[in-house]
């Protein structure tokens, strides 16, 4: 029997979460995580919804400690031919409920 390989790797942008741990934050209209082909997209991604929050605080839809603060970060990760990710640590992770 053949051991199922991953089909690619990217970068997928995670938050960490007391009672959940580490879990992407990012996910698309299927509701699987979004998994970018860079590091560098997936920090731009970041960055993007950063600006945003920054001018919903300018435009007074924000509190300024909410617009300035972020808990994203991006990780390596491997998509399998399900549409489920993995980390460096094994964890496998998929779509949302």
């Amino acid at each position: 029997m053949k051991t199922q390989q991953p089909i690619r790797s990217g970068y997928a942008i995670f938050c960490h979460y007391f009672f959940q741990g580490t879990v992407p934050s990012c996910y698309d209209e299927t509701n699987s995580p979004v998994v970018f082909t860079t590091e560098m997209d997936a920090q731009r991604e970041i960055a993007d919804n950063q600006l945003n929050r920054i001018q919903q605080f300018l435009d007074g839809e924000r509190d300024f400690d909410d617009a300035i603060a972020t808990d994203e970060f991006v990780l390596p990760v491997a998509v399998w031919p399900d549409g489920s990710i993995s980390v460096e640590d094994g964890r496998m992770l998929g779509k949302v409920k």
